[in-house]
């Protein structure tokens, strides 16, 4: 896909962050857009913010998670735009938690969002790329669905779920030769709420040192460090270039960097760091969050 410009694009988890970035870049470039997100008044904000771009621009709250509301929203973009041209299957949550002390409940709430999510937009969106006669599916996975880490042990899950699904995918459709790819998004830290908006259990203190609102503080203020109109870009320039994986900031170039030297090895690195990280961290006083009796 060498332009935007007349094409349609449908966009989950529009009305915050990469999303909404997303949704202005390609009106900027004169692409129309079906923008969904299980957050109404951020979706509204979104749809606002771009009415002065020109282009159409139906919006839908939707929850990801539910086969029947993805189904039929995708069947209802083609109603309002005609056709549809790109999938981006942004939408996303985080959880952090020891293996042993997550719940089974928020695995599954996780895993119903960021790879069920992924599945259902892939698998409803298909059928109208294809008929577009030149389309692409985007699904955003993480750096976490490259490596993994002590305490993200569900995120971790999903996102190298996204990534393998993706790629199989890919795979396909390049064998099948029908107008349609597909890419695979790895962002790095970016500046969007996911950190804050992401569950967490006190089980933390076991891989951090600190309490579980003290480990998102610092991952919001230290890890962060692109921003959503960033990664919007890079996102819309490994479409044009027909990507396979799309890698988004300095951290996640460093960390596939470090997974071709050391593939398995950095497992060893990231344990060291963290046993570091918890010896240095300063000990929770008695009475505060995450403090554990004696």
């Amino acid at each position: 896909m060498k332009s935007f410009e007349n094409k349609v694009a449908a966009i989950t988890g529009a009305g915050s962050g990469i999303g909404r970035a997303l949704a202005q870049e390609l009106a900027v470039r004169g692409c129309h857009l079906a923008l969904a997100d299980v957050n109404a008044d951020g979706l509204e904000e979104t749809r606002e913010a771009l009415a002065a771009y020109g282009v159409r621009i139906s919006t839908e709250v939707v929850d990801v998670a539910d086969r029947e509301q993805v189904h039929a929203w995708a069947a209802r973009t083609v109603q309002a735009h005609g056709k549809v041209n790109l999938i981006f299957n942004n939408a996303g949550v985080a959880h952090a938690g020891t293996v042993e002390d997550s719940d089974y409940d928020e695995y599954e709430w996780i895993t119903n969002i960021n790879f069920w999510g992924v599945v259902y937009g892939t698998k409803a969106f298909l059928p109208h790329l294809k008929a577009s006669g030149d389309g692409h599916v985007i699904n955003v996975s993480s750096v976490f669905g490259l490596f993994s880490q002590p305490g993200m042990s569900a995120y971790n899950a999903t996102k190298f779920a996204v990534r393998g699904f993706t790629e199989s995918l890919r795979q396909e459709l390049d064998m099948a030769r029908s107008g349609v790819s597909a890419s695979c998004v790895h962002p790095g830290g970016i500046k969007t709420n996911i950190a804050k908006t992401a569950r967490m259990n006190d089980s933390m203190v076991k891989v951090t040192g600190q309490s579980a609102s003290a480990a998102r503080q610092q991952f919001n203020d230290q890890l962060l460090r692109t921003t959503p109109e960033k990664a919007a870009q890079v996102i819309l320039r490994g479409v044009e270039r027909d990507s396979r994986r799309i890698l988004i900031g300095p951290d996640a170039h460093a960390i596939d960097l470090m997974l071709r030297l050391l593939p398995v090895m950095y497992q060893r690195l990231v344990t060291a760091s963290m046993r570091l990280a918890v010896r240095l961290a300063p000990r929770p006083k008695k009475g505060s969050e995450g403090y554990e009796a004696e």
